[in-house]
């Protein structure tokens, strides 16, 4: 019975400090649950992470639509969309941009991949992923690889776009290996 009773009180514990961790803004860590979203598409839909369950998820949060390095970042991102495709993994990308924005930008650039309009900074801000730029509330460049099981399996903060979807390739091989 005592052990029991431990064994609760540490898991009731532990909830607590992850949700304090979350609050706070701080990334989920590595083997963690990853923080489910609902969030509206380029297109107008609502997608949630339970929607890619069973699905290796490369969600990058990145700070604007239409800018040089997102731009960069996007187009390496499609340029390895089959690789990630043949991999049973897809991409979601991440701003505090509107749909509206998104959908413009997947026009113009090319992009087949859903990006999520976070407007309001609170997903950005689960994953430990908000900024601060001039008074205004952005994205930060960080992307975590999310297993089919729905945990975080990778972190990658502080992202440089050129090279990063080949990083994450990289990554993906390595924790898919048997």
């Amino acid at each position: 019975m005592k052990k029991r009773l431990l064994l609760c009180a540490f898991l009731i514990a532990s909830a607590i400090a992850f949700q304090v961790a979350q609050a706070a803004g701080e990334a989920p860590a590595v083997g963690t649950a990853a923080p489910v979203f609902t969030l509206t598409t380029n297109e107008g839909n609502q997608a949630s992470l339970k929607d890619f369950k069973g699905k290796w998820v490369v969600l990058y949060f990145y700070p604007k639509d239409f800018t040089s390095g997102c731009t960069l970042e996007a187009h390496n991102f499609q340029a390895d969309l089959p690789k990630y495709q043949a991999i049973n993994a897809v991409i979601l990308g991440v701003s505090v941009d509107t749909a509206e924005s998104h959908k413009s930008f997947c026009a113009k650039e090319g992009l087949a991949f859903k990006l999520l309009s976070d407007v309001d900074g609170k997903v950005s801000d689960t994953y430990g992923s908000v900024m601060d730029y001039q008074g205004s509330k952005y994205s930060a460049r960080n992307t975590f690889i999310i297993d089919p099981q729905g945990k975080v399996a990778k972190v990658f903060m502080k992202v440089k776009p050129a090279g990063h979807s080949e990083e994450v390739l990289a990554a993906l091989a390595s924790l898919q290996k048997p």
